[in-house]
């Protein structure tokens, strides 16, 4: 087992995953925070719109590039968000073969929409900046919070989807009106898209065909970055950190989330369990609710109640852990405790780290 001390100071890639709600991206903080304390150049990055991250590093806001964090620590902490369109556009400057073309696919309006609202669009940009950070920077650490969870296996498999989209047949359809291949198309295949130009308007078809024909050329490089990435996900400096609460529902998630990694081979290395009640004793909380009984009617008797009441959630939460303890085998399990407010500043998190780490 690897504890999550050493999966800080010793991996490239940390990548968070959880319900929404658990504590998942402060955590993605208190990590590349962590890093920074233990000398390395670590950057942690949110796919989450929201301004979950800013807030808990106490700033304003967030950009599509790397911002430093002041501090105390030897190393460095810095942290961006995730803009899928400003990133699907640097992509496609990069491996355009002119800035003719790269104006023509941006100033398209197909690219226009598919660049921030199509399905899976957010999952595959975050992959590219997951690779650009990797590849073209000098982080020791990337942390990588991503959306909640079953948006997150979206991520993890966006390589493997864009790579089957560009060897599908619909795929080389829409390419054929730029390969000067239309007249080979077969006849159904155009009954097919006059079909949909009637559905969807014609407008937007040749807006489709259009944007395929400025994209010629480019397959490569975008299947060339999606097989690196996939190498990436399964390569022994990327760790897996689950993050739950002990509610019911989402360490139900976080199950789901350990057992699909686990058939595609990957690991959950460390799962955090945020949020618990302490235990208070080792006492079972019907000892403790018999010695409130018995003096019942006095500030004692009331003081073991409440003592029974925390005892009794303490143990319930541990029993909703059990199944997912065992899906994650081997996995540093850290249990956070409940705090009496959120982490909105550096302070806060460093306190949360001293209690995920032991300290």
């Amino acid at each position: 087992m690897t504890d999550l001390a050493t999966l800080v100071r010793d991996r490239r890639i940390l990548i968070c995953t959880g319900s929404g709600g658990v504590g998942k991206t402060t955590v993605a903080a208190v990590l590349a925070m962590r890093g920074a304390a233990a000398g390395r150049k670590a950057v942690v990055v949110t796919i989450d719109p929201a301004k979950r991250l800013a807030d808990a590093l106490g700033l304003e806001g967030l950009q599509n590039s790397p911002s430093r964090i002041d501090g105390e620590w030897p190393g460095e902490l810095w942290a961006m968000m995730l803009d899928t369109k400003s990133t699907f556009d640097s992509l496609v400057a990069k491996y355009a073969g002119t800035p003719e073309q790269a104006a023509r696919i941006v100033d398209n309006p197909f690219y226009r929409n598919i660049s921030g609202a199509l399905s899976g669009t957010q999952e595959y940009m975050a992959m590219e900046k997951l690779y650009e950070l990797y590849e073209e920077t000098d982080f020791d650490l990337i942390v990588v919070d991503t959306p909640p969870t079953r948006n997150a296996l979206d991520f993890l498999d966006a390589p493997q989807r864009l790579t089957n989209f560009l060897d599908h047949r619909l795929y080389r359809i829409l390419m054929a009106p730029t390969r000067g291949m239309m007249k080979a198309v077969n006849v159904a295949t155009q009954a097919f898209l006059r079909t949909v130009s009637k559905v969807v308007g014609g407008d937007v078809i040749d807006d489709a065909i259009a944007f395929f024909t400025a994209f010629e050329g480019m397959e490569e490089g975008f299947q060339r970055r999606a097989k690196r990435v996939a190498e990436l996900l399964t390569a022994d400096e990327t760790g897996f950190v689950l993050v739950a609460s002990p509610r019911r529902d989402t360490v139900h998630e976080a199950d789901f989330f350990a057992r699909k990694l686990r058939e595609g081979g990957l690991d959950v290395e460390a799962l955090v369990v945020n949020r618990m009640h302490p235990k208070w004793g080792d006492e079972l909380a019907e000892a403790t609710r018999a010695r409130a009984d018995a003096f019942e009617g006095t500030d004692l008797g009331g003081l073991y109640a409440n003592l029974a009441d925390f005892q009794l959630t303490a143990s319930r939460e541990e029993a909703h852990l059990d199944g997912l303890t065992e899906s994650t085998g081997d996995a540093d399990v850290i249990r956070v405790p409940m705090l009496e407010s959120d982490v909105h500043d550096l302070e806060g998190l460093g306190r949360l780290g001293d209690l995920m780490m032991g300290a």
